[in-house]
């Protein structure tokens, strides 16, 4: 399995016309191609990426908050 970012502006014309963001997943699979549009929101802050970027409205102040709380509660 494969993944990666790329922009819109990288892929031929006829498929950048029906993608409407400014950039889109790539995943290839088992031989299947999916380009996956990404709707970014710029007011929102950039929140954690990796193993927690199923959590995309936590910031990392906001998680960084939670782990002084919990290493609080282990003492």
């Amino acid at each position: 399995m494969y993944e990666t970012v790329m922009s819109t502006k990288a892929l031929p014309e006829f498929l950048s016309r029906l993608i409407s963001t400014e950039r889109v997943r790539i995943k290839e699979a088992n031989g299947i191609i999916q380009l996956i549009p990404i709707k970014e929101n710029k007011d929102r802050a950039i929140g954690l990426r990796g193993l927690f970027s199923e959590y995309p409205d936590m910031s990392l102040d906001k998680f960084l908050e939670r782990k002084h709380a919990d290493k609080e509660l282990d003492l």
